[in-house]
């Protein structure tokens, strides 16, 4: 029996009811449509409850990534809210959705929607007072379980140019054959050190380490030791003796020791030399940190669990890092996955010599660390729900649904943020915070304002406005990239210089507490919404003033060098990411402003037709230090491959696999330049570009590089750590190591041959490591193709086993060599241990 509900709002009741039964779907019509991509939204009633007709007091919010224009149709409308929230409901023409009926409703998305996870999860009811419920097919991470599938060319290609066809088994198998086909030697995997060494001497004979050894140091290696002995102890399962000394004494003994003045040691800091023999392994570091990497270089020659007593090779070990800054930006502010996921992070770096940490820890959707004396930043900057006020929490965003519970919540609390800080100073890494600012501010925006509010209630005046960071008579209109339109922090407010005073002098607290000392600021800088401040009397009345603006262009510059001043009143650097350095779209801001002796950017965009890939060596010959973050190849956001299935954005490359990290070419920028956007090849750059590209004339201002982990899609941590890893490792083996076929013209062939050994010792040794410390990992699917009868398949990293099923994955079974094609639909999959690959299709 069906329940008419009158024009007003819906029950309790009714919302639950509603909510848990009715199908809330989503359908990618085309890409290639006219108008821009063409999508449905279909709502289904099998419920006893029936959506009244007419203009009634019932709404569904859902996530969209792709902004939507307002439509009206079949009575309904659809409209944007803020960043990817939009709002379905009823007109006076809805003529109700009773129960057994659908309704559809037919909109353009504004750029293509290709994958599953452009769609986000939780869309919700509300109604009147009653509290909001997630549709039931929706709260899931299985994006498939509410978006029909994603099949047809139309479907699967972002236009009419794309050159990039979505993977297929067969296409995987073409492709993996030029890596099988490199022979690999068990020598090969049992002395590859990861990330490759300067240099590695192999002798006859073996050193058969165990658990009987002990470990001897010099006194200043005692976090170092620990840390070593701990790991010893951890592989052989006993206890590993560990004592202050030089390694005289019974038994077989590892030293650490630092020598600046060894023979043969390279000069740059964090250098080692590594020398196993038969009862003696000694390491020699330049400082602590090069002792600690010859340590973990002894490590990394280990399986993940060895019996007691395992053979390493003879060999002395001379090493040195290409760069200095190794470095890995991760964004936990969009989305929050906890300190224990941070952790392991820090441990993998660390396992792989990579030594900064680049922590994005704020953003429109999230505040993500304890301010004493600002609760507000965290108890509603760190959660999201639905509160249009936002006087509880956020507004919320990217799939969190409609409750504080929802994935993505949280924050470090301030002992969190000492914890994360002291765990990698023990392991070599500095910690660089970001407050990303004046844009992508939201959270702090909102919070403040909350502050302000609560303060004025309780008729405080002065104290409200102290640290208030919007204009409340601001008029301007602007609409970001992500698609706010209240985000900027207003720069011309000295409230707003209070505030990031604060915060810097609360985070240089938090480092000293924690026995560090802070050194970077990043400010963030990126993606100011086109617009801002144009409409506010605070800045209209600065620029009249006496403060040398000439206009509301001039308020970046403005903003960039008074953040950076109250840096240098701390001693500290200041850095940013590109966009906000820039004074137009050749030019970078005049270095000879800020008065900090470091100022450090990080270029992103090399997406070459759009004309900024040269911004790197721009920055570099103006005296800034320069941090290589080149989103072709070096955001892990990004699919693992060309497929619907694969998580991630792909604006700036459709796809970044692990090979292709392993082939960025740090010297040689612009022979990255391989493909456009569409994946069609560029011939020449100056062509693409229409003007000559900028040459280094200061090498010595690139520190190196860093890998970018942004979360828009991630919202788990099992998520985060399949897009890490292993495209982690591959950024450490190049931020580390300088491979002789690296040039302006690589030696493709050597390429292959190193990677071919890279990729093995990932999946035979340091995979393996990674489940066993608890971590995820991204495997893609094998390629498979069928030849007079017989499968045949392969993967992309040789070594992994690979399982074959004829029931759509009921059972499974081990594929060995070529076996006979089975009757029927045949799947495969890639395993290693308890982690599996998503299944292909063998056509």
């Amino acid at each position: 029996m069906s329940l008419s509900i009158g024009a007003h709002a819906l029950s309790q009741s009714d919302v639950n009811t509603f909510a848990e039964g009715a199908s809330l779907r989503f359908a990618v019509l085309s890409n290639l449509a006219g108008g821009g991509p063409h999508i449905r939204l279909q709502l289904e009633n099998p419920t006893s409850v029936s959506l009244p007709g007419g203009e009634a007091d019932w709404a569904i919010y859902f996530h969209s990534v792709r902004r939507i224009a307002t439509v009206e149709e079949a009575g309904l409308r659809l409209s944007h809210v803020q960043g990817d929230l939009h709002r379905l409901a009823s007109t006076a023409d809805f003529a109700g959705l009773a129960s057994g009926q659908t309704v559809t409703l037919d909109y353009r998305a504004s750029a293509h929607m290709i994958s599953y996870t452009d769609f986000m999860p939780r869309a919700f009811l509300v109604s009147g007072d009653a509290e909001p419920v997630v549709f039931a097919n929706t709260d899931t991470e299985d994006i498939r379980a509410f978006v029909e599938p994603i099949e047809r060319a139309d479907q699967r290609l972002r236009s009419h140019s794309d050159a990039v066809s979505p993977a297929t088994a067969a296409s995987r198998y073409d492709a993996n054959r030029r890596v099988n086909a490199v022979e690999v030697s068990a020598s090969d995997v049992r002395e590859r050190i990861i990330p490759k060494p300067s240099s590695v001497n192999t002798r006859r004979g073996t050193v058969t380490l165990s658990g009987d050894w002990s470990i001897h140091y010099a006194g200043r290696l005692a976090s170092e030791a620990a840390f070593l002995q701990a790991a010893l102890s951890g592989v052989f399962e006993r206890e590993v003796a560990a004592r202050a000394g030089d390694g005289s004494g019974d038994g077989p003994v590892v030293i650490l020791r630092v020598d600046p003045e060894a023979r043969g040691l390279p000069e740059a800091a964090e250098s080692y030399i590594l020398t196993l023999e038969r009862d003696r392994i000694e390491i020699i570091g330049r400082d602590n940190a090069g002792a600690f990497y010859g340590a973990q270089s002894l490590l990394n020659l280990l399986p993940a669990r060895v019996q007691d007593g395992y053979a390493l090779p003879r060999l002395t070990v001379v090493d040195s890092p290409r760069a200095s800054w190794r470095g890995m930006h991760y964004d936990m502010a969009r989305n929050f996955h906890g300190k224990a996921v941070t952790l392991r992070l820090i441990d993998q770096m660390a396992r792989y010599k990579l030594n900064r940490l680049h922590l994005h820890l704020t953003e429109d959707e999230g505040w993500r660390l304890e301010i004493p004396g600002l609760p507000e930043l965290t108890d509603i900057g760190g959660h999201r729900c639905f509160d249009l006020s936002e006087r509880r929490c956020l507004l919320t965003q990217l799939g969190t649904g409609p409750h504080t519970s929802g994935s993505g919540n949280g924050y470090y609390s301030r002992d969190d943020f000492i914890e994360i800080l002291r765990y990698a100073a023990e392991r070599h890494i500095e910690v660089i915070p970001e407050i990303d600012m004046p844009g992508h501010a939201r959270a702090a925006v909102k919070a403040m304002d909350a502050r302000y509010q609560r303060l004025m209630e309780a008729g405080e005046d002065t104290e409200a406005r102290r640290y208030l960071l919007a204009d409340p008579d601001d008029t301007s209109e602007y609409l970001t990239v992500q698609n706010y339109s209240d985000n900027s922090i207003n720069v011309c407010m000295e409230s707003t210089y209070a505030f990031i005073d604060k915060v810097m002098y609360e985070l240089q607290a938090m480092y000293r507490e924690a026995g560090q000392s802070l050194g970077v600021f990043h400010l963030g800088g990126d993606e100011v919404g086109r617009g801002s401040w144009t409409g506010s009397p605070e800045c209209e009345a600065l620029i009249r003033g006496e403060s040398g603006l000439a206009g509301t262009g001039d308020l970046m510059p403005y903003f960039v060098s008074r953040v950076a001043e109250l840096a240098s009143h701390r001693g500290l650097a200041v850095a940013a990411w590109e966009d906000g350095m820039m004074h137009d779209a050749q030019q970078p801001f005049n270095r000879d402003r800020f008065e900090n002796d470091r100022v450090l950017v990080n270029p992103w965009d090399n997406i070459w037709e759009w004309g900024a890939g040269d911004r790197a060596y721009r920055f570099a010959n103006a005296g800034y230090e320069v941090i290589l973050s080149h989103a072709t190849h070096l955001y892990f956001d990004h699919p693992h491959e060309a497929h619907p299935e694969e998580r991630g954005y792909y604006w700036a490359t459709r796809y970044t696999d692990t090979e292709k990290v392993f082939g960025y070419l740090p010297d040689y920028v612009y022979a990255n330049a391989t493909t456009n956007r569409n994946g069609e090849p560029i011939e020449d750059l100056e062509t693409l570009l229409g003007r000559a590209v900028t040459p280094l004339k200061k090498p010595e201002n690139i520190l190196g590089i860093q890998g970018q982990v942004w979360t828009e899609t991630i919202r788990t941590a099992e998520q985060l750590e399949a897009m890490l890893y292993p495209r982690v490792i591959a950024l450490a083996e190049r931020a580390w190591h300088r491979a002789g076929w690296e040039g302006e013209k690589p030696d493709t062939r050597a390429r292959d041959q190193d990677y071919a050994r890279f990729v093995r010792v990932l999946a035979t040794r340091e995979l393996p490591k990674l489940l066993d410390g608890g971590a995820g990992f991204h495997l893609l699917p094998p390629g498979a193709r069928v030849d007079q009868g017989q499968l045949h398949a392969n993967t992309a990293m040789p070594g992994l086993t690979i399982e074959y099923s004829t029931d759509g994955g009921s059972s499974w079974q081990p594929y060995h060599g070529s076996v006979a094609m089975p009757e029927g639909e045949v799947v495969l999959r890639t395993r290693l241990g308890h982690n599996v690959s998503r299944s292909t299709l063998v056509e």
